[in-house]
């Protein structure tokens, strides 16, 4: 046979320098992958989002996210449908300063027919780049609510000179202060936009209103149009400045891109209102005292407490005030205490007092222009069912717990007997008609009575009575 030399490898192929070019051309060709498609500079699109309602966190991280999805597009415009009643002054500030900071032009359109920027939503408006409004919105009202007792009537009229001339109310320190705040954040807004700086104190001092035609004769907003496709002809070729910078609108043949919020938006959209966070926060209370009462279940608490973290969530985005917040503790714990200590009702008429007190304070009225109180029906409703639950529900679990065994092998502990028979320490005796093995530490006479204190299996342990 004849040997065949083994082949070397040709080491040509695996020498580096033929392969580094390789590897550096995938490498290439995967960072290029992932990274987000963007359109060439001056081709991006308008983005296209919706605020409708009270504005809170929910508007905040919508306006945010919204932006994000601008720039990511590398979008020239950004357009927001407004229509609200006003909201959280806390958030109408974090809107604002985005709107300010803002690299593109962000354009407030109040729409459709019907809508209405009033009191944070004129912010908003007098904040954009450029103010639109349909036909048949209106604007204004953008005087702070008065701090006051929750559900109770506030004046809204100024009152007013002989002259006709609103006429300064005799407020507070701090309401006057935080009129006067108001009042200059707006000016601002109008003298850097250019638009009227007197109805926008105005607006504020005596909640004042305009249409959206009498609002564009007033200078407070640029244009009036019937829909998007409307806006952006008639928008086309206006002026705005962006950082001391002035750019041309340009809005012609743009395509145009519909920003809807992602699902924990919208979530928190829907806790963030005073009312559902209060059921939440009730509702999860209620799941973990079940829980803890009957543990095993395991349904009451897991849904008390994914209520209760939903609950704290929606508290954390709300104004509210602590002192009252641990009113309405002490007052449930109160409720509970009735049922466990017999008495004449003082804790349970003490617990709903205080459960009712908490809830009406609740949330400052001071940090948002529209009323964010807890619904009185709701809490009358809600003080209703946390002292029924107390008072009868654990109540009557308690009873049943300190009632006295009726079945089962505790059924016999503490009943009498009589002796039938019996011989050193075991017998037999007759409990209930039935004829029962006993056992005790002395010995009986036939005839004797004794009480049941323990069962074992089929014999009973028993003592004189």
């Amino acid at each position: 046979m004849v040997a065949h030399a083994a082949r070397k490898p040709d080491e040509s192929c695996l020498s580096p320098a033929r392969w580094v070019p390789v590897f550096f051309a995938v490498f290439c060709l995967l960072v290029a992958t992932s990274l987000p498609a963007r359109a060439a500079e001056g081709g991006g699109g308008i983005v296209v989002t919706e605020i409708k309602g009270a504005i809170g966190v929910a508007a905040t991280r919508l306006v945010a996210d919204a932006l994000t999805k601008a720039r990511q597009e590398n979008a020239r415009y950004l357009v927001i449908q407004l229509d609200t009643p006003g909201g959280l002054v806390s958030s109408t500030r974090d809107i604002i300063q985005q709107i300010l900071a803002s690299p593109i032009p962000i354009i407030v359109y109040v729409s459709p027919g019907g809508a209405r920027a009033a009191s944070a939503g004129t912010f908003i408006v007098y904040a954009a780049h450029v103010a639109a409004m349909a036909p048949g919105t209106n604007l204004g009202a953008a005087t702070p609510i008065e701090i006051g007792f929750p559900g109770l009537p506030r004046p809204t009229e100024p009152k007013r000179d002989d002259k006709g001339k609103a006429a300064p109310p005799a407020d507070t320190a701090a309401q006057r202060k935080a009129l006067n705040d108001t009042i200059a954040m707006l000016r601002s807004l109008a003298q850097l936009r250019g638009r009227n700086v007197e109805w926008a104190e105005k607006a504020v001092r005596e909640a004042a209103t305009l249409t959206a035609e009498d609002a564009l004769k007033e200078g407070v907003i640029d244009v009036v149009v019937r829909d998007i496709d409307d806006l952006l002809t008639k928008i086309d070729g206006r002026k705005v400045t962006i950082n001391s910078v002035e750019h041309t609108i340009a809005t012609r043949g743009v395509t145009r891109t519909v920003f809807e919020p992602d699902w924990r938006t919208r979530l928190l959209g829907v806790i963030s209102d005073p009312n559902v966070a209060f059921i939440l926060l009730l509702v999860g209370i209620y799941g973990l005292l079940f829980e803890f009462w009957n543990p095993g279940g395991l349904v009451a608490g897991v849904v008390g407490a994914v209520c209760l973290i939903l609950g704290l969530t929606a508290m954390a985005t709300l104004p509210v005030q602590y002192a009252a917040l641990g009113l309405v503790a002490l007052g449930i714990g109160l409720m509970i205490a009735e049922a466990f200590t017999p008495g004449i009702g003082i804790l349970g008429i003490g617990g709903v007092i205080a459960f009712i007190a908490g809830s009406l304070f609740l949330f400052d009225p001071a940090a948002a222009d529209i009323d964010i109180s807890v619904s009185l029906p709701l809490i009358i409703a809600a003080a209703a069912t946390t002292g029924g639950l107390a008072l009868f529900v654990l109540g009557a679990a308690v009873k049943a717990r300190r009632r006295p065994a009726m079945t089962g092998a505790e059924e016999m502990i503490g009943k009498i007997g009589e002796v039938v028979e019996w011989s050193d320490r075991k017998g037999r005796i007759r409990v209930h008609g039935e004829m029962w093995s006993a056992r005790a530490e002395q010995s009986f006479n036939p005839g004797n009575t004794v009480e049941v204190i323990q069962r074992e299996g089929l014999t009973l342990v028993v003592r004189p009575t």
